[in-house]
Formats: C-alpha cells, structure tokens, sequence
C-alpha cells in the first residue's frame, strides 16, 4: 500500500524512481531510490535536512493507515538521505561517548528528530553507556550520561 502510494505521488510529481521495500527490525522499511542522475531530483522530497522526508513519511503512514485501520511504524527513505543520516549519527553518537568516557560529564547534543535520536540511542547503548531524551519537540534532545554502577541501558526516543 505505501509503495502504491509513493508510486503515484512520484507520477502526480513527475519524479522518476523505484520503490524498494524491506523489513528493518520487524519494522516495514520503503525507500525511493533512482539511479545517480535522478538523485538530485529526488532530494527534492527530502528537503533541507528531512523536513519534507518526515512529513513525507507521515503521509505515508496516514494513507496505509487510511485503508487499513491500523497505524504503521513504517519508515522511508528517500535517495539514501537516511541510511546517510544514519552514518554520521554513529559517528557523532561515538564521539560524544569517547568525550563523556574522558571528561565523566553528561553531554546535551542539538535537537534531533525521532529517528535520530533513536539512531543516537541505539549507538550509545552499544558503546555501553546510558541516554535519555529531554525537552519537547521540536527541541527534543539526546543526553549521553557517564556509566552509572549497574546495567547500562538507553531510554526510548
């Protein structure tokens, strides 16, 4: 249903590219993708800095919800904006822990979406230190505190 959706929005656009569909850690994960010369016109339903991908994706999730009945934690990507994103959020995400290790200080990072908080998240805990979330969106934030005595584990998005 999404890739018929984003097929059509793609016409009404007059975008060229194909749809792939995956699962992601038992989440439905759609991508449009084109070939390199279709890129640069793609980036256009990403917008400066994902705003138009996540209100894209939100779409997306309405219209499957629309003729299902049933809210989907679907996610999309669009030219490879996000598994992009994703790269460098690991590496700030290491970077911060290897800074907090040092300096045993909490660091407040900038306001991030949902998914990159959850991207930063995931990457703290598997450097084995603790996150949390703080202040409301649009300002929400990633917090990386030092090791605390006990488990280490990351708070949701």
């Amino acid at each position: 249903m999404a890739a018929d959706y984003l097929e059509e929005l793609l016409d009404i656009v007059d975008l060229d590219g194909d749809i792939d569909i995956d699962i992601e850690n038992g989440r439905a994960s759609v991508a449009v993708v084109a070939d390199e010369a279709g890129t640069p016109a793609l980036s256009r339903l990403v917008g400066s800095d994902g705003e138009v991908l996540e209100a894209l994706q939100e779409l997306t999730r309405l219209a499957v919800q629309a003729q299902t009945g049933d809210r989907t934690r679907l996610m999309l990507d669009v030219a490879g904006h996000r598994s992009t994103k994703r790269t460098s959020l690991v590496r700030l995400a290491h970077e911060v822990v290897a800074r907090v290790q040092s300096s045993g200080a909490a660091e407040r990072l900038e306001p991030m979406s949902a998914f990159e908080r959850k991207v930063v998240h995931d990457a703290v805990a598997a450097k084995g230190l603790v996150s949390e979330s703080e202040g409301e969106e649009p300002r929400r934030r990633v917090v990386v505190l030092p090791t605390p005595t006990g488990d280490p584990q990351s708070s949701d998005a």
